[in-house]
């Protein structure tokens, strides 16, 4: 069986500032950039079955800089809807609803947990038939690829809320004794030599 593996695209100035980034198109930060590009050498050497990736462009500009050629383009594989919460930030929409928790509480005027749910299930039944013939990447965003990590383990959308997944990153799902599991998740590209790191999450 092969590997999926979930790539997170490089850092915006939104995930930067921790704001909500779905619809709005965000090109990558010249770091953004720079992740992208470390995630080459990382990915170097791997053959895949197919590579798909989110419509946003940061989305696509990350796979093109890690050297991955996109068959295909999924709209289910967008970022959650924030809805009126895009462009914000949590500490900022607690200043109004102290209690909110996008994992229960979905988005006023975008997606509930159920829905992003429903379409990263999409994502999975078009892509698992085809790890029999090898493995195959998917190009995406931090909230989706936290809620079909979940899926894949037979979790509920909530339970991505447990998996944090920073910008430029590679997780690795996969089988043991014919279970699905996570085999690696939220792994960065080893920096280049001599460049500074920065340990600050990414939201």
């Amino acid at each position: 069986m092969g590997e999926l593996l979930l790539i997170r695209h490089g850092e915006t100035t939104w995930s930067a500032s921790r704001r909500h980034t779905s619809y709005t198109d965000l090109e990558l930060t010249p770091d953004g950039e720079r992740q992208a590009r470390t995630l080459a050498a990382f990915l170097a050497g791997r053959r895949f079955m197919t590579v798909l990736a989110s419509p946003r462009s940061r989305a696509l500009r990350t796979a093109q800089l890690a050297g991955l050629t996109v068959d295909a383009v999924d709209e289910d594989l967008s970022e959650w809807n924030y809805g009126e919460y895009e462009g914000r930030t949590t500490v900022d929409i607690h200043s109004d609803q102290p209690h909110w928790n996008i994992w229960t509480d979905g988005c006023p005027g975008g997606e509930s947990p159920a829905q992003v749910g429903e379409r990263l299930d999409r994502v999975l039944a078009r892509v698992t038939p085809l790890l029999d013939r090898g493995t195959v990447a998917l190009v995406g965003h931090a909230h989706s690829l936290r809620v079909l990590g979940a899926r894949w383990i037979g979790l509920p959308p909530s339970a991505g809320g447990r998996l944090r997944l920073d910008t430029a990153t590679v997780s690795v799902l996969g089988h043991e004794h014919e279970r699905q599991v996570i085999l690696r998740w939220n792994q960065p590209a080893p920096p280049a030599p001599g460049t500074a790191t920065d340990s600050a999450p990414r939201h």
